[in-house]
């Protein structure tokens, strides 16, 4: 039986309900031999069947699968259980929010301590949880998870490094942003919301659930005050004259609710993968053309060229609102001058 990918429910409801349906498959065809009470297996099926009231609850029922003697059922449990609370924490309004890259986050954020076996079992049971959810919505919404990318095991090809675009190439794109041939009614909010991105690194996540209250207005410069992952708060500074024609433009059609900065006509939250398409549509515009063009590539642009001025990993860290030094430090492959020092090694032998 196929379910709509969304429910007129809360996304914390409605991902809750996919895991749900998941588990209740995997108590179905995961191997039973070592399962010691039948009944009381047959009894979490049945409640998983019924439905849940919160994830505490699903989690008891995950435990009384494991207790019963299916043991492998926390290999794929607890790490859908760390995913519903990480993405419960950025905000998301619908599933169709979620794609690769934010995956590839949860498991950089989540897993920098655990051995490489874990590390596995978490990538495992992203592919295999957002792979059932392909097979099983009638909105036929593919999100085709692969992870083939993801760096977090040794002895692995590695992280990928991150596309970004080089400083000629900030300039094409902020020009093709001022003359891209927007709807009037949108104009002024495209341009603003992905010139925030781009001007102060902040996730595409962190930038549709901005408030008006969240932006501060001191002299010259604006502070943005971002809630980021986990709850954990931080403030960006962006230069006023950088958006102030574009956000003056945007107050004056603004209509949202909840007090939110950015809205769609409905007043609701702009979706990522709507504003990760008009990005690429600008770029494209402008003939760039990227492994991936999509609105977070403006968070690895950012991040690049902070560090290749200041050289400051810490500055990176935390304009950026990362958890830990060592995910910031994918941006030094970027420093020349230390690449040259690696390549004049042998000068003064030759």
């Amino acid at each position: 039986m196929k379910y709509p990918l969304d429910f007129k429910m809360s996304f914390e409801d409605t991902l809750r309900f996919w895991m749900e349906r998941y588990i209740r498959f995997k108590l179905t065809s995961l191997s039973n031999r070592q399962v010691k009470d039948q009944k009381k297996l047959s009894a979490s099926i049945h409640r998983l069947t019924l439905g849940t009231k919160n994830i505490e609850e699903l989690g008891q029922i995950a435990k009384e699968a494991r207790n019963a003697g299916l043991i492998g059922i926390n290999t794929y449990y607890k790490p859908l259980e760390k995913l519903y609370y990480f993405l419960s924490d950025l905000g998301l309004a619908s599933m169709h929010e979620i794609d690769e890259e934010l995956i590839i986050d949860f498991l950089t954020s989540t897993t920098g301590g655990l051995s490489d076996a874990t590390k596995k079992n978490y990538r495992i049971a992203m592919i295999n949880f957002f792979g059932y959810i392909d097979k099983n919505n009638e909105d036929r919404h593919i999100y085709s998870i692969e992870l083939k990318n993801w760096g977090g095991l040794k002895g692995k090809a590695g992280q990928k490094l991150p596309v970004y675009l080089s400083e000629e190439e900030i300039a094409a794109f902020l020009k093709a942003i001022d003359t891209y041939p927007f709807r009037a009614d949108v104009a002024a909010r495209n341009r603003a919301i992905i010139k925030t991105i781009l001007y102060t690194g902040i996730r595409v996540s962190e930038a549709i659930h901005l408030k008006l209250k969240d932006i501060i207005a001191q002299e010259d410069v604006y502070l943005l005050k971002i809630t980021g992952k986990g709850n954990k708060a931080r403030v960006v500074m962006i230069k006023k004259n950088k958006i102030q024609r574009d956000l003056d433009e945007w107050m004056q059609r603004r209509n949202c609710k909840d007090g939110l900065l950015f809205c769609n006509k409905k007043g609701t939250p702009l979706t990522q993968a709507y504003v990760s398409r008009t990005v690429e549509k600008i770029l494209l515009s402008c003939g760039i053309r990227k492994e991936k063009n999509g609105a977070h590539m403006l968070r690895h642009t950012f991040a690049t060229l902070l560090y290749n001025k200041s050289k400051d990993l810490v500055l990176v860290q935390e304009s950026l609102g990362h958890a830990s030094l060592d995910t910031s430090r994918i941006y030094t492959h970027f420093d020349k001058e230390r690449l040259k020092k690696a390549a004049s090694i042998m000068d003064d032998i030759t």
